[in-house]
């Protein structure tokens, strides 16, 4: 069945976020039913809270138009999609055209992300070029889809040099980067990735990407701060935001342990969500998460869990 707002049982039947469910998930985070107010579950959210393909599947269907206006119909006003430079011209026109008529921004799409090769830390012209070539390409999917982001991973350090020459061969392929990306205003935000998960990459942390994003000096070179990452590898989150907020554009999510929805795990996400809507920050964060439930269930949990970290 087609997903659409008419059909769906669960909107049909939630019109108030103070549901026994809401308010059974406010009270074991120690929220009272109470700051859970009672709120259409269609109305939006006040950040800019930004779904990916797959994450309410079993809500609005395969289709990703259907699920698009799952989203929207939630209360979601941004959508970030990291395989979009994969998906063929034409679907990449279809998913613009709904967002627009949405009202939803578009997020980050990944642009560069290879986890085995140095091209940063050890520049090499045939492959520097191959690099610039493919941001050029960038370029052209994110004016198709009216994408402001790009997410660049800068790939692996190597044992044979000096980390300091590392960084400054980073710095030099960043600036031919950003040269590319300047004139359509499109920003690589670099995302430092935790040491867990994904060993031998060079970017790991917060301070390491200001640095970076300082010596670059480029309004299209900053920083994705994704904050499950920073927590296993930092912690000290809101001031490494602080410390960096010049260079920070971009935020994603995830809880630790597990890197399911926000509420599940040890971050508190809606001090974190309060602080960066008291700065005023106008951007958008990210649900690069898993669902910790399965099903329908789940994808119910996602949103019940967002509601109530956006309840401040």
């Amino acid at each position: 069945m087609k997903y659409n707002k008419s059909t769906s049982p669960i909107l049909s039947r939630r019109n108030f976020i103070g549901s026994a469910a809401i308010t059974a998930a406010a009270v074991s985070l120690g929220t009272s039913a109470s700051k859970a107010d009672a709120q259409s579950n269609s109305a939006k959210f006040k950040m800019k809270y930004a779904p990916h393909f797959g994450m309410f599947k079993h809500h609005a269907g395969e289709d990703l138009l259907d699920q698009l206006q799952f989203m929207a119909d939630e209360g979601f006003t941004a959508m970030e999609d990291n395989g979009m430079m994969s998906k063929n011209v034409e679907l990449q026109k279809k998913i613009s055209k709904k967002m627009q008529q949405l009202g939803m921004e578009m997020g980050v799409f990944v642009s560069y992300a290879d986890f085995k090769e140095s091209v940063f830390v050890m520049p090499e012209e045939e492959k520097t070029k191959w690099l610039i070539s493919h941001m050029k390409k960038a370029v052209e999917v994110a004016k198709r889809v009216n994408a402001k982001w790009t997410t660049v991973v800068p790939g692996c350090f190597v044992n044979k040099i000096e980390w300091d020459y590392q960084t400054a061969n980073c710095i030099e392929i960043l600036k031919r980067c950003a040269e590319v990306l300047e004139p359509s205003g499109l920003v690589m935000v670099l995302e430092p990735l935790n040491k867990w998960n994904h060993p031998g990459l060079f970017l790991s942390k917060i301070p390491q990407a200001y640095q970076i994003c300082k010596a670059v000096d480029s309004p299209s070179c900053k920083i994705l701060d994704d904050l499950y990452h920073q927590q296993i590898t930092e912690g000290n989150l809101i001031p490494n935001i602080q410390r960096a907020w010049s260079e920070i554009q971009y935020f994603q999510m995830g809880d630790n342990p597990g890197r399911n929805e926000p509420t599940t795990g040890e971050i508190n996400y809606k001090n974190i969500f309060k602080y960066l809507h008291d700065k005023k920050f106008n951007g958008i964060l990210g649900m690069e998460h898993g669902n910790s439930i399965k099903g329908k269930k789940g994808e119910r949990a996602v949103i019940d869990a967002y509601r109530i970290c956006d309840n401040f």
